[in-house]
């Protein structure tokens, strides 16, 4: 059941990764990329923070570049496309959300959920069409899961969900 809600995430998130990177006026094709390029590069986005998995930045490339096979005829290069994105990885925090009060007054007071955020930079240059491009551009996607999972399993069962978004 959590792979399923996986996908979903983080196709969600791919999703609107894509239409904000590739939103303004012109020609587009129904998958929202400008027509006129013919091919994309994507650079590793790498993990610049302190608490994600080491291989976050990777596991996001991959799911980005998986999005774009998908839903685009877009040709893959290694360097130079027409399109071109890249970025870090800025972010991985769990929060509680959702407080509840004790039971009694020597418990304390614990969060019913706990909050799995995920931050990147991006990078997006299209050589086709500069007025496109953007620099630095940051795009935020958390997840609220059961406070009663430790944080290496929310880690693991989340990310996923939440790449798929």
């Amino acid at each position: 059941m959590l792979n399923s809600l996986y996908k979903k995430s983080a196709t969600l998130t791919l999703t609107v990764l894509l239409s904000l990177v590739t939103t303004s006026c012109g020609v587009y094709s129904f998958s929202g990329v400008n027509i006129t390029a013919k091919n994309i590069s994507i650079s590793e986005f790498y993990n610049n923070t302190d608490l994600g998995p080491a291989n976050i930045g990777q596991t996001f490339t991959n799911r980005l570049k998986d999005y774009m096979l998908q839903n685009t005829s877009l040709a893959f290069v290694p360097d130079n496309g027409e399109l071109q994105m890249e970025g870090v990885v800025t972010e991985f925090r769990i929060t509680d959300v959702a407080p509840t009060a004790a039971a009694s007054a020597t418990e304390r007071d614990a969060a019913a959920l706990s909050r799995l955020s995920i931050t990147v930079k991006v990078t997006y240059v299209n050589n086709t069409d500069d007025s496109m491009s953007f620099r630095d551009k940051t795009f935020s996607f958390y997840e609220n899961v059961d406070n009663d999972i430790s944080p290496d399993a929310i880690s693991e069962a989340v990310i996923n969900k939440i790449l798929d978004q």
